[in-house]
């Protein structure tokens, strides 16, 4: 476990923290020592993973939002900001997922609001908060300026495909915002990267639901090769926010070997 530090790190969307938002959490207090602010919904499984990094010598806190929406990521830290006032922060990923597969003429108002509500409106103002936070006056030294925010996207950020109008309409807004917020911040110090997964993310709940793929082994997400684990993503976002301003990723693309793209 590194030292503890007042660097703050926050990751919103943890499901049952045994995805990409646990492994970054996990991963980023054993590393570096920063406090961890889990952002999610009511969750007994968030509140488990708090006292395991707690357990492991690390420092993080649970900040519970009823619903993902302008007013709750915009309060959220506020509470971040009151509960640690001597921390800064130093990271911020948006990992909140909204994901739906409905044919096109199936799309009902609500579908399409609840893929803007999540990947536009809520990630809008999660990263004007991040942003506000890197980019506020430091009485420490230079070097606390700036930060890193990093967003998970989805092949549909890319191009739409059959039954992903929703969804893809979601995340081709969450990869403008990110170009839009990097071409604005990055000269203050501000690093956005997007994050393209292209692939399945091997979890016990994945597992079960893609074990039964019509012309794949039963085994097949044991192979590596084949899917994406949680803890080799969150290490590409350590690597991301480690990198220097000489040579910033905007967008990265992660696919297991085997992936058809």
């Amino acid at each position: 476990m590194a030292p503890s530090s007042n660097y703050i790190l926050a990751v919103s969307g943890l499901g049952n923290v045994v995805g990409t938002g646990g492994s970054v959490a996990r991963l980023f207090a054993r590393e570096l020592g920063y406090r961890v602010a889990l952002i999610s919904r009511p969750r007994k499984e968030v509140h488990d993973l708090k006292d395991e990094i707690a357990k492991g010598g690390g420092v993080a806190e649970v900040f519970s939002v009823e619903e993902y929406s302008y007013q709750s990521m915009n309060k959220v830290f506020e509470d971040i900001k009151k509960h640690w006032p001597d921390g800064r922060l130093k990271c911020a990923v948006w990992n909140t997922s909204q994901w739906s597969r409905i044919p096109f003429l199936d799309i009902t108002e609500k579908d399409i609001t609840a893929s803007a509500t999540i990947n536009i409106i809520s990630a809008t103002a999660f990263s004007q908060a991040a942003v506000r936070a890197f980019t506020s006056p430091s009485p420490g030294s230079d070097a606390d300026q700036g930060g890193t925010l990093i967003m998970t996207g989805a092949t549909s950020a890319t191009r739409g495909h059959t039954h992903f109008g929703a969804f893809a309409a979601g995340k081709h807004g969450l990869r403008a915002l990110s170009q839009s917020i990097a071409r604005e911040y990055g000269p203050q110090g501000v690093h956005v990267a997007f994050v393209i997964i292209d692939g399945t993310i091997l979890t016990r709940i994945t597992a079960r639901m893609f074990s039964s793929v019509e012309g794949k082994d039963p085994n097949w997400m044991q192979d590596e090769r084949q899917r994406l684990s949680p803890d080799s993503i969150a290490r590409a976002y350590l690597y991301l926010h480690q990198q220097t301003p000489d040579a910033w990723t905007l967008e990265m693309d992660l696919r297991p070997a085997k992936e058809k793209f």
